[in-house]
Formats: structure tokens, sequence, C-alpha cells
């Protein structure tokens, strides 16, 4: 990988690529990409060499592989355990890495969720001597294995899942057909179908998904989310038939914003953008959830109201202008770079807005 000047990669014994500024050796933030089902380390190349071209020694990009192609069937929990030992490898192989930051696209951020359960640290707790010789203060954030956590950035991600009414928009909404979909998904998909459905009830559990808005034992689900300096969410407002507007946007559906074209040269796909703080989960179900909000479905709604109890800044993305709109799952990544470089402004739009520090 590579190409670009400057642009220097390695590829780990297991297959896996970092891509680095070869000006000098003064990068100490990680940055992991991960990729969606059935795809690979190349489907971020594109994106990986931006970063680094843009950010010159000031990240490290990691193109997670442990979990490419078929192995995205296994189910999230199996794919974010091997992406949590992925990351863990990396760190050690690479003792000048400080912070960390997470870059996911589809099913690859509910991985990066749960790896980050897996990875979170909480904080050091100060001891009595510690506060008599007037030491700084704990990071309350805690931390993910040990790294100062800065950006979680998920693209096109089925936060709430593949469930309920447009969430696949490729069944058109006819709630008969996404009824048999729910029931038939693990044929093609697996036990990541399962997943997305919120089907599973292993050992008589709650569905995965549902469980990973909170801590659930020693998972940490819900504070490593909050121990990144920011959470952004990329989402298609429309022609991604892979994953609806709602799901990955984080929203209940009274909560999707009317948007215009981009009037911006610089980011023309960018339709919508806001910040959204945190709520408690008795404010935010009083305040949010309304008759229009599809809550026949009383699982999505829980599923929204768990995630908003941190902030987040949402991007919303069209490419209804787009000769390759039908393919804007892909386009939002810019997975081929030949083909779907309409794609770049998203790219662009990251890194501009990319913490470092």
């Amino acid at each position: 990988m590579g190409g670009g000047r400057g642009v220097c990669s390695e590829e780990s014994a297991n297959g896996g690529t970092d891509v680095w500024s070869s000006y000098n050796g003064s990068a100490d933030h990680l940055v992991v990409m991960v990729h969606g089902i059935l795809g690979s380390t190349a489907d971020w190349k594109f994106g990986a060499n931006q970063f680094v071209t843009e950010l010159p020694d000031k990240v490290i990009v990691h193109c997670s592989e442990r979990n490419m192609y078929k192995l995205t069937l296994d189910g999230v929990d199996v794919m974010g355990e091997r992406l949590a030992e992925e990351v863990i490898e990396v760190i050690n192989r690479r003792p000048e890495i400080k912070k960390i930051s997470f870059v996911a696209h589809s099913v690859g951020g509910l991985v990066a969720r749960y790896a980050i359960g897996r990875l979170y640290r909480p904080p050091r707790r100060k001891s009595q001597e510690d506060s008599t010789v007037g030491a700084c203060e704990d990071d309350s954030r805690g931390t993910i294995y040990g790294l100062e956590a800065i950006n979680f950035v998920t693209v096109a991600t089925p936060h709430l899942g593949s469930r309920g009414n447009k969430q696949v928009p490729f069944l058109f909404g006819v709630t008969a057909i996404e009824k048999v979909a729910s029931l038939v998904i693990h044929w093609i998909f697996r036990r990541t179908g399962r997943h997305l459905f919120l089907t599973d009830n292993d050992g008589g559990q709650p569905p995965l998904l549902q469980r990973m808005v909170d801590d659930c034992g020693d998972l940490y689900f819900l504070s490593a989310l909050r121990a990144f300096k920011r959470r952004v969410a990329y989402a298609n407002v429309g022609y991604d038939h892979i994953v609806g507007w709602r799901t990955s946007s984080i929203r209940l559906n009274s909560e999707l914003p009317k948007w215009e074209d981009s009037l911006s040269e610089k980011y023309p796909h960018i339709v919508y953008e806001e910040k959204s703080k945190s709520k408690k989960v008795d404010q935010y179900a009083m305040d949010s959830i309304g008759e229009d909000d599809n809550c026949n479905d009383e699982l999505e709604g829980e599923l929204v109201t768990g995630l908003s109890r941190v902030s987040w800044e949402r991007v919303d993305v069209s490419f209804h202008t787009s000769r390759l709109r039908f393919a804007a799952h892909s386009v939002i990544q810019v997975k081929d770079s030949f083909m779907e470089s309409e794609g770049a402004d998203v790219i662009q739009h990251m890194i501009d807005h990319f913490l470092l520090t």
C-alpha cells in the first residue's frame, strides 16, 4: 500500500498493513481502520493514504486484517475479540504510540465498538500519597489499553442493527419481507446476520447489540465510548441500500433532519452536520420518543436511548446526484479509488476535523 509522496507501508506477519509518513518517525497516534462485512484491508487503502499524506508525522494508520472476507460472518463478538488482540499486537510492536483512534466502515463499526469494550482500562484511582504530593489529576475517561482515546469514527454503521422498518433499504420497507429476512438472514450471513437482526440469544442473554449499549460484565462498552474525546457517525441519507439512515446516524425517525444540497465546494456531499450532547436515559425517553418514530420496535428506541448517553457528532452525506449513487454504501468509504472517487470529500472532511491530541 502506498505510492503517495512520503508515504511508507509495512505488511505485518499476519497480513495487516501499517501506513505512515516517511519524513521522520515522530508519529505517536495510532489510527485503526476497520472494514465491513466480506471486506479486507484494501477497502481502506485510499483513506489510509489520505490520512498519512494530509497528517504527515502525526499518525500511523493500521488497516485491520484479522477479520477479512468470510471471517466477517463469524459474529460481531468473535470479530471484536480478534480485533482487540490485533490492536494489542500493534501497540506492543510500536512502543512510541501514545494515542489511539478508530475509523470503521459498516459492520466494522460494531466490531470496533466491541473491541474497545474489551480494551478499555478504567482510570487509575489516585492514592492518598499521590494527593499529598500534588500529583496531576487522573484522566477520568479511562484509556484504551493504556492509550489516550481521541476519535471514534463510524461510517455507514448499523448501530441499531438491521431489523426494523427501512433499516435495510433494499427490502423496500415492506414489513412482511423484513420479517422474513430476519428469519433467514443467518443462512447467508451466519452468526453476524443474527447479531444484525437482533435474533441472537446466546445462553438466554439479550441480543448482543442490546448489551453493547452499556457496560456488561468485563466488557466496558459504554465506558469505552465515553473515553474518546469525540464520537462521530457518518451516514448516507439515501441510496445506501445496505444500511439505512436511522441506524447509521443513531436517530429516531422524528429526529431525521431536513437537508438541502451542499453549497460547499470542498465538501459537496456533506449535506447536514450536528453535534448532540449526552442525555440521561429518562430525559431522552421522555423528551424524544414520539408517535411517529416507528417504535413499534421498542428495542430500536432502547438502543437509541442507550447510545445517546454519550455525545455524538452526526455528519449526513448524500450522493443523490452521483452517477454511482446506488453504490453509496461503498462510495462514502471510497472503497475503490478509481470508480468511487466522488466520496473523497467525505474522507477529507474526516481528516480536517480529526483531533490529534
